[in-house]
């Protein structure tokens, strides 16, 4: 296939994510002052769009505390620096089985709720975008799955297209992308898509280059993609997905390392994905013109 190189990249910063990393970096962000001045710092590095979960401000455990969401977004948005706000959505649809001879009852860490409940701070914050996990897959623990049936997503999908908030469709396998095609076939999310391809997650699609090109070919042309990979591929893969035609991600929720024995920070990640970005050749893009590319509209929250 010809090289088509993207010329025009964005940066997104997955700040701090769901996994259990709180204790293995002092980098990590918690609590939501943490996690927007983080967010806020990325952005003056060059990050166009900020990827945001939250956790508990004490253990560090991840939440879905609509007052915690709140509190992040309001000090986004109070900044001086302008950025695309990113939430996710991926939160409610965790299952932790007993052990292989009793799988149930299912044990703690167990978190399943229903559409409305996992999509009820998008709805109380209002983000630019917000992530759609498009299935379901067995992620790297032993008895945990991450759990979102058809169903779920479709009225996931729909509340969020309701909403005015572009859902970023995260493929972590190509069923996953075949699925996000029929909910635009269907008109549950509008087209053309969003879509973020994350690689290397266990046991989703692995980062060798073949699988990458895979997705990347199973991702409509009109469609926007960007992609990343875990820990010490995260840079490989900025250069990788540019020259895919793709845009990036980088950030403490997929990778803890500036250099080998270096622990970073957000800002740290961005700065090294523009140096990148910009010796090959391309430009980094702000967060005005991804609007515009995208055809988000900032919303006032509730």
């Amino acid at each position: 296939m010809p090289l088509t190189m993207n010329k025009d990249v964005f940066i997104t910063c997955a700040v701090t994510g769901s996994g259990s990393t709180q204790d293995r970096s002092p980098h990590v962000p918690r609590s939501p002052a943490q996690i927007a001045d983080s967010a806020i710092e990325a952005a003056k590095a060059g990050a166009a769009v900020v990827h945001c979960h939250v956790r508990d401000p004490e253990t560090g455990t991840p939440s879905r505390d609509l007052a915690y969401y709140r509190e992040v977004t309001d000090r986004i948005r109070d900044a001086e620096v302008d950025v695309v706000l990113n939430l996710t959505a991926g939160m409610g649809g965790d299952i932790v089985f007993g052990s292989t001879d009793a799988p149930l009852p299912t044990r703690e860490g167990t978190d399943m709720v229903g559409a409305a409940e996992r999509v009820a701070h998008i709805a109380e914050c209002l983000p630019e975008i917000c992530t759609l996990d498009c299935g379901t897959m067995n992620f790297a623990e032993a008895d945990y799955v991450m759990t979102n049936t058809p169903g779920m997503l479709r009225a996931m999908g729909q509340m969020m297209t309701d909403l005015g908030v572009k859902p970023e469709i995260e493929a972590f396998d190509t069923g996953h992308l075949w699925f996000a095609k029929e909910l635009v076939k269907e008109g549950v999310l509008d087209s053309p898509a969003l879509v973020q391809l994350c690689m290397g997650v266990p046991w989703g699609a692995p980062d060798d280059l073949n699988t990458f090109m895979a997705m990347v070919n199973n991702v409509p042309d009109d469609w926007t993609f960007s992609a990343f990979a875990l820990g010490r591929n995260q840079m490989a893969y900025v250069a990788a997905s540019v020259l895919a035609g793709g845009n990036v991600r980088v950030g403490l929720e997929d990778n803890l390392w500036l250099d080998k024995g270096v622990l970073a920070t957000n800002a740290q990640l961005v700065e090294r994905a523009v140096g990148i970005i910009e010796a090959m050749g391309a430009k980094v893009i702000g967060p005005a013109q991804v609007r515009t590319n995208l055809g988000l509209t900032k919303q006032a929250p509730k």
